[in-house]
């Protein structure tokens, strides 16, 4: 019996050897996949730079744009850092003054600085290409739209592929480090600080440089166009260059921040859910987020490396072909991966995991077209709301509304789908497994469905980041007095900016409302495992039977932690709303000061002071983003921490149904009524966040369909409306709609980093 007992021992360890290697082997493909990345972007970096920069007044006034975005980013960072550094410290004293939270303290502050830092690096390292791409742009267009197309969409990539390359890196060298390879399964629940440091720095950059770009695109329009009757991009107005800088430091830095987070939550949360897996799929079960992710890496860069464009084709059926060839090479990909990791080939029932990834590519897929029919000139709802200006801006204002509340319908139902089906695929692709219960399976499914979503990220980045790389070209363009012909050229190629900025906004919010699912799935289980451990240490054992995937909403501390997460989203939105409405009123104020104190600026004979505005709108802009921002972190906190002290007597069913603590029920209630904060602030924040988008989108092509010549076309009493409308929509779609995507995904990360103090 002891030969046979050290038999069977010397065969597990050989095979736990054996698991490990094989698990490194998949965690170094990731790492080189991730430096294959940065080098890619790299690659493209250096093809943008090394191109025409154009004339003397082209590079003027692009040198202004550089100069107004990278001196709001300096001060922006900066003050992000200074409020990184302090949540760090009182991360720090938190997890050290629990016994149970101190051994984790170190590695939890580290990975949040860490991964503060890289969100940030990778925001920054993207605009700081795409404000050099503009010039770049503006000048190929004079020798060919297509040649133009190439420029931007590679500029671009930079973002998406630093995005995914410093993701990957930053997760799988934290993996390995904290000793991942050695202590699989307890690992991920250390790294919950990357995607916390991410998500910090993801909310004040869109939420910073939402404001931002939306106070002076309201100023500039208000006053240049309805006031002044002056076009859009004209050089007589001191807001735009302001409006240009805005693009950027809106659109670039910040989208770039919240695709990085995306990736990165969705990596940490996953990895924990794989952590349950471990008995069945081992290191691989753990590591694949990593491998999917590298996927994207590798399928996008192939994808913006063939673009090519015609000279008379229309700009979007080229970005669609790389889209397509993108999407094709990352459902290849995730096939091998399947076959690969999951041992598909001798378990043919794990090719239902394959069909999990499957729900969340379709879904991007289904994302992307609802949005195109919500915010495209081409049907009705669109066209509804340019109709409804014809009788002035009251009614465009109200159809406008009435068509952002429509939009969360299909989304919803998609998403409810693409739950459902993932985590249905979950339970048959893992049927013969036994060891692992059946809502580990389905939620293990709808984690590769996120995946799935997020594996042609890096392309999607680049598309979004070719619209303000587009807008400023055509800027540039018109300021410098170029010839008409170049002006439609940019003309075509801003149009298609507009729409792919529209659908990443579809697909930014549809891939948070998976990620942000997966993070609270990921919750839930950190909380069981952190009671475990705790009863464990007390000499107890955990009833078989007890989980906590369930939450009593009839329990009054979960009742007002529900509804304090859905105020936190109408608060949030309020606030970040006002914050544009406050700084435009300030551009607004300067715009009219240099109109009335230098009328030569309206004859032309005189330029007015860019520079001016572009610091009113820094300041005020950086003023209004801390408070809103710190909201979403202390709401979660001063919840949980509550109802831990004060919940208990609240709680009439905790003493038949918690686990026991030295003989005494364990309160519960903190943790719950987070929970029950963050999944109806998920909720709430999903539905908000398409209403703003689709709602904004819409308004914004309303005015742009008149300005084709509908119902009278520019200057016509129904344009002024129009104006109006989307004057309304800007902070919508622009400031708090992208917002919410980061908040709703930032409320997931700090209840995940702060759930031991909730216990």
């Amino acid at each position: 019996m002891e030969c046979f007992s050290s038999a069977a021992l010397l065969a597990w360890q050989a095979n736990g050897v054996a698991a490990v290697i094989d698990g490194q082997f998949y965690l170094w493909i990731a790492l080189a996949v991730g430096g294959v990345g940065l080098i890619a972007a790299f690659g493209f970096a250096r093809f943008v730079l090394a191109s025409d920069t154009g004339s003397a007044e082209m590079q003027k006034i692009s040198n202004a744009i550089r100069q107004g975005a990278e001196a709001f980013m300096k001060r922006q960072y900066g003050t992000i850092a200074l409020i990184a550094v302090i949540l760090a410290i009182i991360l720090y004293v938190g997890y050290r003054v629990s016994p149970y939270t101190a051994p984790y303290a170190n590695k939890v502050v580290i990975s949040f600085l860490i991964g503060a830092f890289c969100s940030a690096l990778s925001g920054q390292t993207g605009m700081w290409v795409s404000i050099r791409t503009n010039i770049r742009t503006a000048a190929a267009a004079r020798i060919s739209m297509g040649k133009a197309l190439q420029m931007a969409l590679r500029g671009g990539a930079v973002t998406g592929l630093v995005v995914g390359g410093l993701s990957l890196l930053g997760v799988g060298l934290l993996f390995w480090w904290f000793g991942g390879l050695r202590n699989p399964e307890q690992v991920p629940y250390e790294l919950v600080g990357f995607g916390f440091g991410a998500s910090l720095v993801a909310l004040f950059a869109q939420l910073g440089g939402g404001i931002y770009t939306k106070a002076a695109d309201v100023g500039a329009d208000l006053v240049g166009k309805v006031e002044a009757g002056i076009p859009e991009d004209d050089p007589r107005n001191p807001a735009v260059i302001a409006d240009l800088v805005g693009d950027n430091v809106g659109d670039c830095a910040g989208r770039g921040a919240d695709i990085f987070e995306s990736t990165a939550a969705e990596n940490v949360g996953a990895m924990i859910l794989g952590a349950a897996l471990y008995p069945v799929f081992g290191l691989k079960g753990i590591l694949f987020p990593l491998i999917v992710q590298a996927i994207n890496i590798l399928a996008s860069t192939i994808g913006v490396a063939v673009v090519r464009a015609k000279e008379d084709e229309v700009p979007m059926h080229a970005l669609n072909r790389g889209y397509f060839v993108t999407t094709v090479l990352a459902l290849a990909g995730f096939a091998a991966a399947v076959y690969y990791m999951f041992d598909a080939g001798q378990h043919p029932i794990r090719w239902w995991l394959f069909g999990c990834g499957i729900c969340g590519i379709v879904m991007s897929l289904l994302f992307v077209w609802i949005t195109e029919y919500y915010t495209e000139t081409r049907f009705r709802p669109v066209k509804a709301i340019a109709q409804a200006s014809t009788t002035g801006p009251a009614t465009n204002i109200i159809q406008g509304l009435a068509v952002g509340m429509e939009t969360p319908a299909l989304p919803a139902i998609v998403i409810g789908a693409a739950l459902l089906l993932s985590y249905y695929f979950g339970t048959l692709g893992l049927h013969d497994v036994t060891s692992v219960s059946d809502y580990a399976k389905g939620i293990y499914g709808t984690a590769i469905a996120t995946m799935g979503m997020l594996s042609s990220a890096a392309y999607i980045l680049a598309m979004d980041t070719f619209g303000p790389i587009t807008d400023n070209a055509g800027g540039i363009i018109e300021m410098s007095n170029q010839p008409e012909s170049i002006r439609e050229k940019t003309d075509k190629l801003d149009a298609a900016g507009n729409t792919t900025k529209a659908l990443t906004k579809g697909y930014a919010i549809g891939s948070a409302s998976l990620a942000a699912f997966l993070l609270f799935s990921a919750y839930l289980a950190s909380v069981h495992d952190i009671v475990q451990q705790r009863v464990a240490d007390a000499g107890g054992i955990l009833p078989t039977n007890w989980s906590f995937s369930n939450v009593n909403i009839a329990s009054v501390p979960v009742f007002v932690g529900a509804l304090m997460g859905a105020m936190l989203v109408f608060l949030f939105s309020s606030m970040a709303i006002k914050a544009v409405g406050r700084a435009a009123q300030t551009v607004i104020q300067d715009v009219h000061e240099q109109f009335r104190d230098n009328p030569g600026i309206m004859e032309g004979t005189s330029q007015p002071d860019y520079g001016r505005c572009v610091r009113i709108v820094t300041g005020a802009a950086l003023k209004e983003m801390v408070l809103p921002g710190l909201l979403v972190v202390v709401m979660p906190l001063c919840i949980g921490l509550i109802f831990r002290h004060f919940g208990k007597e609240f709680n009439t069913t905790m003493i038949l149904d918690a686990p026991m603590l030295h003989g005494v029920p364990m309160n519960l209630s903190g943790a719950e009524s987070v929970a029950a904060l963050l999944m109806v602030g998920t909720i709430t924040g999903i539905m908000m966040a398409m209403m703003m988008n689709n709602g904004g989108g819409a308004w914004d092509n309303a005015k742009k369909l008149i300005e084709t010549g509908m119902y009278g076309g520019k200057r016509s009493e129904a344009h002024k409306a129009a104006v109006v409308g989307d004057t309304v929509g800007d902070p919508f779609k622009d400031t708090a709609g992208p917002s919410l995507h980061v908040l709703i995904k930032l409320l997931a990360t700090v209840t995940l980093v702060l759930a031991p103090l909730f216990l």
